[in-house]
């Protein structure tokens, strides 16, 4: 059955639109809001559950914290414990400061930093090097110094040894005397270990003969043994020589110094000042410096002090240990609110603040949920029924639909029939009674009218049979008792007697119809009169729909296993979406105005076709005319 179009929803009677919307939209609609409601309501009382389960997680960040930094006095009493990565012990007394394990700092305390030896050992050999300008008599100076068994007069004397020869553009020999220089390791000289103090002068003495690769290789090996803590250094000196060393390797980047050791060399710089400051005491306490978290515990007594630091990836450590779900994020922040240890998630789903006030700790607390938030159990289960809801609430009103949608088209359609049908009764009727009428009274005077009443009489009885006798035949098919009788039928003898016939027939006046047929066509096996019938309507529908053109051509051929009968006309056509609807009952095309019809006749024709074990074909657009094609097989001839 054909689809409604959607704009005959709106035409009378509405009240079917206002029932299906009623039946199935109100519904829907209500369903969506408490789905909505329930899930809304669902969500709410998960973030609530989420919410404190923030503020429990929250609550136990600073004990954690202060457990981490009791858990480091143990140290202080065990000299030989193995200390964690990002930890160091501290021992000092009023002439030495030391760090185990070693290398742990950057940098120390400036106290710790040794003088080394006096420059007035060397007092001849600079005078002839700065005031008297002549360093070739002051290497002829320092020799029996680089041959000194005492370790600090003779990196002294090979320090200087080099810089004499770099002055005189004695490059290897300034570089034999550095590497000799070098394998001092921590010998103090000038101020600076004799290892470090090497590698400086070779990067000056590069800088200055324009060796760039070199001075950029000398002067990573120098950043990255800063990096490393390799030298006992004070703060000042570290910082001077590690920027010097950055400097020399630019435009290249190299990496920043580690910030978990460098907040211990803060750690280990600020507990030794406060041992100096306050004197013998014990304690622990949270630091913030420069920017970075640390842990200390400290305890002094005669003048002797042992401490612990920890940096910030003991902190981090703790923290994790905590808040070790991916979906949470912490930040620490200082008093002016600078992030300290953490990153901040922009745009957080739920976010707790602590002070220090609410802490004890030096620091405020930033505690947030990041994740999306994973539906719950009840919340799956509820979009599962909602979904199914809705499935099988569309999928009924889908079937109501189009249920309805057949009902009032088919209806519509029926409307349609009935009232051609009662028109095309109507017109023969009306004048076999006016006939009648006009017989009855008297008032057909002469004998030649009376026979010209009789001859339309008879046409319009024909006609009113024929269009009764199509209905029933009609009625029979729909009903499946029409029964055909398939015998072997000569194709070429039909067709000419159905154009024959209806050449005369009063509707076909003025039209041209043309006939083809081919040679030597088999027979088929069908039944005359109903096969006859499907050819007549063919050409009845072509001459209704061809009211400019006066042509229709038929054609017979064999084609393959088949006999084909083609009907084309050159009217109006039938538009590409109403192909497959054309066969079906009480479905028009689109008619000339003032044709009528009753839109059962190519029914008709699909039904007699098929029940020949045909097919009928249609090939038509709109405005250029329609062919259609009775394809019947040949091979079941008696």
């Amino acid at each position: 059955m054909c689809e409604m179009p959607l704009r005959l929803w709106f035409r009378a009677p509405r009240r079917v639109l206002t029932m299906f919307l009623a039946i199935t939209l109100v519904p829907a609609a209500a369903l969506g809001w408490l789905g909505w409601k329930m899930l809304q309501q669902d969500r709410e009382l998960e973030r609530q559950r989420e919410a404190e389960g923030l503020e429990l997680l929250a609550g136990l960040i600073p004990p954690a914290l202060e457990r981490t930094l009791a858990g480091l006095e143990k140290y202080l009493d065990t000299p030989n414990a193995s200390l964690p990565e990002d930890t160091v012990r501290l021992i000092a007394d009023g002439n030495s400061f030391e760090a185990r394990p070693a290398g742990r700092l950057l940098y120390y305390p400036s106290a710790a930093a040794s003088a080394g030896l006096s420059s007035a050992r060397f007092a001849e050999a600079e005078e002839l090097e700065l005031r008297r300008n002549d360093p070739a008599a002051a290497i002829v100076v320092l020799g029996k110094d680089v041959q000194s068994s005492d370790p600090v007069i003779r990196a002294g004397a090979l320090l200087r040894l080099g810089r004499n020869a770099k002055k005189l553009g004695q490059e290897e020999v300034a570089l034999r005397a550095y590497e000799q220089l070098a394998a001092l390791g921590q010998v103090q000289v000038e101020g600076l270990p004799a290892a470090m103090a090497a590698r400086e002068a070779r990067c000056r003495l590069f800088e200055k003969a324009g060796r760039s690769q070199d001075l950029m290789a000398e002067a990573a090996a120098l950043h990255g043994g800063l990096r490393e803590g390799e030298w006992r250094i004070a703060r000042a000196t570290w910082e001077f020589h590690i920027e010097e060393a950055a400097r020399w390797i630019a435009p290249s980047a190299p990496p920043p110094p580690d910030a978990s050791r460098l907040a211990l060399a803060a750690a280990a710089e600020w507990i030794h000042t406060w041992w100096r400051a306050h004197g013998d005491s014990s304690g622990r306490q949270f630091l913030t410096l420069e920017g970075r978290p640390a842990l200390v515990a400290w305890k002094a007594s005669g003048g002797r002090l042992t401490a612990v630091a920890a940096g910030p990836r003991t902190i981090q450590s703790t923290l994790n240990s905590v808040v070790h779900d991916p979906g949470f994020s912490y930040v620490l922040s200082d008093a002016s609110d600078a992030a300290i240890l953490g990153q901040a998630e922009v745009h957080p789903r739920l976010h707790v603040v602590r002070v220090p006030a609410d802490t004890g700790l030096p620091w405020t607390l930033h505690l947030s949920r990041t994740d999306p938030p994973s539906p719950s159990a009840r919340a799956d289960f509820l979009a599962a029924g909602g979904a199914i809801l809705a499935m099988l609430l569309l999928g009924g009103g889908y079937l109501v639909f189009r249920a309805i949608a057949r009902e009032m088209a088919v209806a519509r359609l029926q409307s349609d029939f009935v009232s051609s049908v009662s028109h095309e009764f109507r017109s023969p009727l009306t004048s076999i009674c006016q006939l009648s009428h006009l017989l009855d009274s008297g008032r057909v005077p002469d004998d030649g009218q009376r026979g010209r009443v009789y001859s339309t009489l008879v046409r319009e009885s024909e006609r009113l049979h024929t269009l009764v006798e199509s209905l029933l035949d009609f009625g029979k098919m729909e009903g499946g008792t029409l029964r055909y009788r398939l015998d072997p039928l000569d194709v070429e003898q039909l067709v000419a007697d159905v154009t024959e016939a209806f050449r005369a027939h009063p509707g076909a006046q003025g039209y041209n119809i043309h006939v083809e047929i081919s040679a030597e066509l088999p027979h088929v096996a069908a039944d005359r009169e109903p096969l006859g019938r499907a050819i007549w309507n063919l050409l009845d529908n072509a001459v209704k729909y061809s009211p400019e053109s006066r042509n229709i051509f038929v054609t017979v051929a064999s084609a393959g296993e088949d006999v084909t009968i083609c009907v084309r006309d050159e009217g109006v056509g039938i538009p590409a979406e109403l192909h497959g609807e054309i066969f079906k009952k009480f479905v028009r095309g689109n008619p000339p105005p003032n044709v009528k019809g009753t839109g059962i006749g190519l029914a008709m024709v699909d039904h007699i076709v098929r029940g020949h074990g045909g097919r009928i074909l249609l090939e038509s657009r709109a405005g250029s005319g329609s062919t259609f094609t009775i394809a019947l097989p040949c091979g079941r001839n008696a």
